[in-house]
């Protein structure tokens, strides 16, 4: 059985930073693709990053060169390190892995419900 779970998010700041961190556990090609999505109320979900099994990443326009996503060795902790937080990042996040072919792998383009996904953690980022 896959399962994903996800660290606790924080509050911080404007202009702080934070890492979100997510233990992947169940078979090794149920994380081909992994990805960090986020929610905020009365809005869409929204792909932020997404990872493939070698290491390429895709970033949202919105986060790109504020927020890295990576992964340990094993591939089975997936990371987002947040930099230069805004407000508008404020939203529950969500890290999801699925068996997808690295040219697929985008979390901007994910198909809804597809894959696994974690339980959510909030972000609340003040001004």
């Amino acid at each position: 059985q896959v399962r994903l779970e996800e660290s606790w998010g924080d509050s911080v700041q404007a202009g702080g930073s934070l890492r979100l961190s997510c233990a992947h556990s169940g078979y090794a090609r149920s994380r081909e693709c992994m990805g960090w999505f986020r929610q905020a109320p009365g809005k869409e979900r929204e792909g932020v990053a997404s990872i493939t099994r070698d290491g390429g990443t895709i970033y949202a326009d919105s986060v790109k060169g504020r927020f890295t996503i990576s992964k340990d060795n094993a591939g089975t902790i997936l990371y987002l390190q947040m930099d230069n937080l805004k407000p508008e990042d404020t939203a529950i996040y969500y890290c999801a892995a699925a068996l997808m072919s690295p040219n697929d792998c985008d979390a901007r383009y994910w198909p809804p419900n597809f894959g696994n996904w974690g339980q959510g953690t909030q972000v609340t980022v003040s001004s």
